[in-house]
């Protein structure tokens, strides 16, 4: 009997990891986290045939189980690769009405955008210099003011108005 090919879940997926890339100064001031998330990004890549650079989508929550750590690590991974110039933000995250949240849209520099002439990307890396970081976009606060849209501050301890009564002596 011959395979069936219906049954077959797809072939392999791959990357690239260029060796150039990762011996610029920018990949080695890059934290573990950030080098092993590089990865993951570049496969939710589709290729050339079908570019999607500029609005790879890869949230941190998925991130972080992909990489078995926690969110606040892999944020500082993806911020990480946005300061040094492997990332860039095409689309911020957005909430939708239904509450259907979209993470952010991320171009890989190190890939060309489909729109654009072959040049083999930008590769904003290559320009980075020792404290020269690139400008990092963090998600909106969705909440920013105060706890439940309440526009005064909670009290705190020491401005109540609660009044304390005591026994004199």
């Amino acid at each position: 009997m011959g395979r069936d090919k219906r049954n077959e879940t797809g072939k392999e997926h791959f990357t690239k990891m260029v060796r150039s890339t990762m011996e610029t100064p920018a990949w080695r001031a890059l934290s573990p986290v950030a080098q092993a998330l590089y990865p993951w990004l570049k496969l939710e890549w589709r290729g050339p045939q079908n570019n999607n650079n500029g609005k790879i989508r890869l949230s941190v929550r998925q991130a972080a189980d992909l990489l078995g750590i926690n969110m606040k690590t892999a944020a500082r991974g993806f911020h990480d690769l946005q300061a040094k110039g492997f990332l860039s933000v095409t689309e911020p995250a957005r909430l939708g009405v239904g509450g259907d949240a979209k993470s952010p849209g991320f171009e890989i520099t190190e890939i060309e955008l489909p729109q654009a002439e072959k040049n083999g990307g930008r590769k904003l890396y290559k320009e980075w210099r020792e404290g020269g970081d690139y400008l990092v976009h963090k998600a909106a606060m969705h909440n920013p003011r105060g706890t439940n849209g309440k526009t005064k501050p909670r009290p705190q301890n020491g401005n109540s108005t609660v009044v304390k009564f005591g026994t004199s002596q």
